[in-house]
């Protein structure tokens, strides 16, 4: 079979991107409200002091001409719904600025250097080796991100083959603890902060019942890799990578024992530290929003520039390389808003909360809190973005579960897990295949390692929420 012909069958190539899905989706929400009828439920303050829909109170209401979205109208929902999520888009931009600069001092690269050359000078044993490194990247993925780690793959992949392994116990320690730890982290701004801002609940709120699936999760995914570098230890024609070239991934010990950090280094190490610390402080403390947090990251992108040396034209170039890197994920969430422009405009979204709302009551609420992460896992085949499909879900899904008992912390869990997990395998996430490509692992053995893992992560999170439904998590 050629290789064009090899290429036509992977169907997966054929998936259009997240853009003209949601710009699907907002013409279909256009056509919608000429055909739903519009309506409202009764909205009160609950127990809990936020604002909620009342049970059974929708009443259908006349659908008027300004209740219908003109074509124009289409269009005018983009830039409305920008302007409507503009925090949330600047914090994903300031992240994503702030990251660049850290990463541009060294301290990332070599601190994972570092651990790498402590765990074989120690003369750690491979299987342990192979849990701290997944624990390592577990914890850069849940404190820096996904996309922004993309270039310490082949590190990883590296101290892999050094061992002894092969291509996919690299890519399962690095690629796998890094979506894990971006999948589940507590304190992730793209997912976690958007969802808590649409549903009224303090920034990172629940982060320490989090921080429990987020460190299981981990232990899972380093169970599961030590598991397959074992099988192949013993018979290494079950790797899945055979015959694969590694040529220019052996691991090079001159290249490991320069990494090294400097007193300033060190100091840039711990302010960065202290960065995670004062996020956790401030929502916690003085019940810190986006605005607080997206503020945080550009005075430590300053002041890791000044340590670093930067001077102010380079601290500006690398924090607009960094905020440019990221433009697509932040735009991708002004045009989710715009479907909730639509849905208000058309008065439809309490109706098709209320007809949703209908078949989930026969449920108990941890049967409706499963449900929705396979809805969210579906959904994030489509929309791989973690807040731009927060944007486009939430609104609905936040106000179905004050109908259906599932309260607000759960429903957001819900949708992280539906998001994050099912990352790890579709082939609409830009970052997974750039990933893969670096790590020299085709995207079909990926698939076959990962979704064992997914599935084992997703009963594992299915135990969480009926643990937290059980014991009413706020």
């Amino acid at each position: 079979m050629t290789e064009a012909a090899m290429e036509k069958k992977k169907w997966y190539k054929k998936v259009p991107n997240a853009y003209v899905i949601l710009f699907f989706i907002l013409i279909l929400m256009t056509v919608l409200t000429y055909i739903v009828p519009s309506g409202e439920f009764q909205r009160e303050m609950m127990d809990n002091g936020r604002i909620g829909v009342v049970p059974g109170s929708f009443e259908y209401i006349e659908k008027t001409p300004e209740m219908t979205v003109s074509p124009w109208g289409l269009f005018k929902a983009i830039p409305v719904g920008m302007v409507a999520a503009g925090s949330v888009m600047m914090i994903v931009f300031l992240a994503g600025g702030m990251f660049k600069v850290l990463e541009d001092t060294g301290v990332i690269e070599n601190s994972i250097g570092i651990a790498i050359k402590k765990i074989e000078e120690h003369n750690v044993s491979k299987s342990a080796t192979l849990v701290i490194l997944t624990f390592l990247f577990g914890f850069f993925g849940a404190a820096v991100g996904f996309e922004n780690l993309i270039p310490f793959v082949p590190l990883g992949v590296m101290v892999a083959l050094g061992l002894g392994y092969d291509l996919m116990t690299g890519a399962g320690v690095v690629i796998g603890g890094l979506s894990v730890g971006f999948a589940t982290s507590p304190i992730n701004p793209y997912t976690v902060g958007v969802a808590h801002q649409i549903a009224d609940l303090p920034t990172f709120s629940g982060m320490g019942v989090r921080s429990v699936y987020t460190f299981v999760a981990l232990v899972i995914m380093s169970h599961h890799v030590v598991r397959y570098a074992k099988k192949i230890g013993l018979n290494p024609d079950k790797s899945l990578t055979k015959g694969i070239s590694t040529e220019g991934l052996e691991i090079n010990k001159a290249q490991i024992a320069a990494y090294h950090l400097d007193a300033r280094g060190k100091v840039i190490l711990a302010v960065f530290l202290s960065f995670i610390a004062v996020v956790i402080f401030g929502v916690v403390q003085y019940a810190w929003y986006l605005n607080e947090i997206s503020a945080l990251f550009v005075v430590y992108a300053i002041i890791i520039g000044l340590i670093a040396k930067f001077d102010a034209d380079k601290i500006v170039a690398s924090f607009l390389k960094g905020a440019g890197n990221i433009v697509g994920g932040a735009l991708i969430i002004g045009l989710a808003r715009g479907i909730q422009v639509i849905l208000d405009q058309g008065k439809i979204g309490d109706t098709i909360i209320n007809t949703l709302s209908a078949p989930l009551q026969n449920f108990a609420p941890a049967v409706s809190a499963i449900l929705m992460t396979l809805v969210q896992g579906v959904i994030n085949f489509f929309i791989p973005s973690g807040s731009g499909q927060a944007m486009a879900t939430m609104p609905i899904i936040i106000p179905l579960s004050d109908l259906i008992g599932v309260n607000r912390q759960i429903a957001i869990s819900a949708f992280q897990m539906g998001d994050g997990l099912i990352n790890m395998m579709i082939p609409t996430l830009g970052g997974l295949l750039a990933m893969l490509a670096l790590a020299r692992v085709p995207f079909d053995k990926w698939f076959k390692f990962i979704v064992p893992l997914v599935a084992k992560l997703y009963v594992a999170g299915w135990i969480f929420l009926i643990i937290a439904t059980a014991i009413n998590w706020q």
